[in-house]
């Protein structure tokens, strides 16, 4: 299975974009997805989650409220709707995928796939 993220971009502070994730493979269905995003000087953080099936989803709590994780199975697609997005947003977004039995996990090193990333950039 391979990642590709895109939809980055430069917006003002206020506004929004939506991240996608395609991949490639006949396991997407089965992988839990996630959003990962690391900014300049800083490690790669969580950012939200969901489950193969889509029915769970996972948020940090700097996006909680404004951002939407979802995906499109049949696509083989996961998306990141991100609203009211603010400066510290500012970050190269990832995508990752991981198979197994576990909850919804965080940490970046339970994720085994990953795409390269898309840049987000906020304006103020």
């Amino acid at each position: 299975v391979q990642l590709q993220a895109s939809g980055g971009g430069l917006v003002q502070a206020g506004g929004s974009l939506r991240l996608s994730c395609t991949a490639s493979g006949r396991t997407f269905s089965s992988a839990d997805m996630a959003w990962f995003r690391q900014a300049p000087g800083r490690e790669r953080e969580f950012v939200a989650a969901i489950s193969s099936s889509g029915i769970s989803t996972s948020y940090a709590d700097s996006v909680k409220g404004r951002f939407t994780i979802s995906r499109d199975n049949a696509k083989n697609a996961v998306y990141l709707q991100m609203n009211s997005l603010k400066p510290e947003d500012t970050a190269v977004y990832f995508c990752a995928a991981r198979t197994g039995l576990l909850a919804l996990q965080k940490r970046v090193d339970m994720y085994d796939l990953w795409g390269r990333g898309t840049l987000v950039t906020v304006s103020s």
